[in-house]
């Protein structure tokens, strides 16, 4: 599976961007997808999954906040991030697991979110 992430940059503190993750090389349908990202000198975290069902979660500091969406038909994912903050502030990377055998796990290569105070 080959992910493409794209939409980052920098914003100032309570604007809006949207994050795209095109998946290619898979049936998209099998895949659970999500966004994870990474701060300067931090781990590595989940932020928001959404399940090839179409069910969502998210990490407790970005909900309703965020959005996590997906298109089958295009395979494509999105994040929504309204109201950023400076904390947001990370590398995001778009991730897919697939839910059949052997599921087989990807990462696009990040996109680069700064969010100015």
């Amino acid at each position: 599976v080959q992910l493409q992430a794209s939409g980052g940059g920098l914003v100032q503190g309570g604007g809006s961007l949207r994050l795209s993750c095109a998946a290619s090389g898979t049936i998209f349908s099998i895949n659970h997808m999500a966004w994870y990202r990474q701060a300067p000198g931090k781990q590595r975290e989940l932020v928001a999954i959404i399940t090839s069902g179409g069910a969502t979660n998210y990490v407790d500091s970005v909900k309703g906040r965020f959005t996590i969406s997906r298109d089958t038909a295009k395979k494509m994912v999105y994040l929504q991030m309204n109201s950023l903050k400076p904390e947001d502030t990370a590398v995001y990377y778009c991730n897919s697991e697939q839910i059949i055998p052997p599921y087989a796990k990807s990462w696009g290569q990040g996109t680069l979110v700064t969010v100015s105070s």
